[in-house]
């Protein structure tokens, strides 16, 4: 009988960047530095093109075009493309023109400083304008957005932020790459012969995504990505509100969700976090509508009972994403 080959050897490196978590793991550990180098430049570029919190991203111009059609840079299309299909693939239970609503609530900069912020906010029902308003055309790099409208890619660019680095990182290096933002979990190339071992658990905390005590399950992830989305993490106080980041297109306020935490394994890091978000938008019912998209999900409701669709694995089993 041949022995079993001894597991490869894997190096990691943490540290923080897009307002979240960031945590590369490369299956060769000799590639971490540089990969990690590629890594930074790649996410200063997306924060640049993507964030609603710098006035000098390419995304902040957009408040300013007043309608007229503007060319965007490729990395910026690509983002918007990505939204775009997100919001379609959910029936609009991610949109990506929720931007004034989440100004509205008090989520206007980096969290890091939301909850230090004591102004008061005043809530009201006010739909989203709706994804549809907003044109992009693809060969052009094309986009109209119409006045008033802003976007907010935060339900989606940070996915799409770990696909995108996980693919060329593993491109690159020559070998398996991990790329998780906070928590969002996208995996490329050669996985372990166990897969990429996850843990998948509620986090809570403002910053930190710091896992709660209580049940998870570790899954080994070999393809695709890995997201969980919920409403115990980045909540804060304003005026008597208790606010979190996850806004219903419907209303613009706070998701009202009997679930707690959704995680969902998809053949993409942005498409697992589109299905996470929208489950917590539907609310109630959201484990069947994940189950007739052959999505694998653990949906934890808020008094701890945790549903899973088919797909999810046991304790350790591995997890090949859905396609």
């Amino acid at each position: 009988m041949t022995p079993a080959a001894a597991p490869r050897p894997t190096a990691a490196a943490d540290w923080r960047a897009l307002g979240t978590t960031v945590r590369l793991v490369v299956a060769d550990p000799a590639l971490l530095d540089s990969c990690n180098l590629l890594l930074a430049r790649q996410l200063a570029e997306v924060d640049a093109a993507c964030s609603r919190f710098r006035a000098d991203s390419e995304l902040a111009a957009l408040d300013t075009t007043h309608g007229r059609p503007v060319r965007v840079s490729p990395l910026l299309a690509e983002a918007l493309a990505v939204a775009l299909r997100a919001a379609e693939a959910t029936d609009g239970a991610v949109d990506p023109t929720v931007g004034s609503a989440m100004a509205a609530i008090g989520y206007d900069r980096d969290f890091t400083l939301v909850s230090e912020d004591d102004r008061p906010v005043s809530l009201r029902v006010r739909r989203a304008p709706g994804w549809r308003k907003v044109t992009l055309d693809p060969a052009t790099g094309t986009v109209v957005v119409p006045e008033g409208v802003r976007l907010d890619l935060g339900a989606t660019a940070k996915a799409w932020a770990a696909d995108r680095a996980a693919r060329t990182l593993a491109d690159t290096a020559g070998c398996g790459v991990l790329v998780s933002l906070g928590g969002d979990t996208a995996v490329a190339g050669e996985p372990p012969a166990d897969g990429w071992q996850i843990r998948v658990q509620d986090v809570t905390g403002p910053v930190d995504e710091t896992p709660v005590q209580g049940p998870y399950d570790a899954v080994g992830l070999r393809s695709g990505g890995l997201a969980t989305s919920g409403t115990s993490a980045r909540r804060w106080q304003r005026g008597g509100h208790d606010l979190h980041h996850i806004v219903d297109p419907r209303t613009g306020l706070p998701v009202r969700s009997p679930w707690r935490t959704v995680s969902v394994a998809a053949a993409s890091c942005a498409d697992a976090n589109a299905a996470t978000t929208a489950a917590l938008v539907k609310g109630a019912g959201a484990e069947r509508w994940l189950t007739r998209l052959g999505l694998p999900a653990r949906l934890v409701a808020h008094h701890g009972t945790v549903v899973t669709t088919p797909g999810w694995p046991g304790h350790r089993a591995a997890l090949k994403a859905a396609a």
